[in-house]
């Protein structure tokens, strides 16, 4: 049955996981979309492609994403493969765990020290503040943060306008959560079994596809979990 209220909602996020708002056809994590019964068109349109309404799903799902961060059901961001992302509570650890190292450039490290300073800010008043940097780079940066696991959203802004999204340190926000923290080969292990149960089978190219990872994280991950059920044209395929 497709999810359609609040309540099935987060209880699917729980369960899933890892999750998108909407799909990709080239990564198998699951999607909110589909799990409202979303199909492959997004909207209904004249046959000269003059766009006549959402699809019916698009009423529960868009409000929806924010809803589940705003009422602290989930964790949302564009924070699996710099797409709109859910992730549950007790997944988080893991993720944060094996994001993304490396140093900030000078603009991340300015909108770190400002969010830290400030609180949480929308990212249109992030970008007021930095008028020195293009708001399109402001905006870049802010989506790169939160693929790093650095930012996170709170939802979006009322206003009678486009509603900006607010965002804030995920250290900040999820403080419990991240409490205590598993180690890396801890974590990688547990996100590729959320990913499996998803999904139902798994090839190494199908993790580094959905996590970002590099091929031989992707390949002991899985490992961890036992040999592969089978191959497909040489092909190691793991299946729950």
């Amino acid at each position: 049955m497709p999810v359609r209220t609040l309540d099935e909602a987060a209880a699917w996020v729980d369960r899933v996981g890892l999750a998108l708002v909407f799909p990709k056809d080239d990564l198998v994590l699951p999607s909110l979309w589909r799990a409202a019964g979303g199909a492959d068109e997004y909207a209904h349109r004249e046959p000269d492609g003059t766009f006549l309404e959402w699809a019916e799903p698009m009423n529960f799902v868009w409000p929806t994403k924010d809803e589940l961060v705003e009422r602290g059901f989930a964790c949302g961001g564009k924070h699996l493969r710099g797409r709109a992302s859910l992730i549950s509570f007790d997944v988080l650890p893991a993720l944060v765990a094996v994001a993304p190292g490396g140093e900030l450039s000078q603009l991340e490290t300015e909108i770190v020290e400002l969010v830290r300073d400030q609180g949480p800010q929308t990212t249109r008043d992030i970008a007021d503040v930095l008028p020195h940097h293009e708001r399109k780079r402001v905006r870049a940066a802010i989506d790169r943060l939160q693929g790093k696991l650095v930012l996170t959203s709170l939802g979006r802004e009322q206003s009678n306008t486009w509603p900006a999204l607010i965002v804030d340190l995920i250290e900040h926000r999820y403080a419990k959560s991240l409490h205590t923290m598993p180690s890396r080969e801890e974590a990688r292990a547990q996100l590729v079994r959320k990913l499996l149960d998803a999904a139902n089978e798994l090839s190494v190219a199908d993790v580094t596809g959905a996590l970002g990872w590099r091929k031989r994280d992707a390949l002991a991950a899985l490992e961890s979990l036992g040999p592969p059920a089978y191959e497909e044209t040489g092909v190691p395929i793991w299946s729950r």
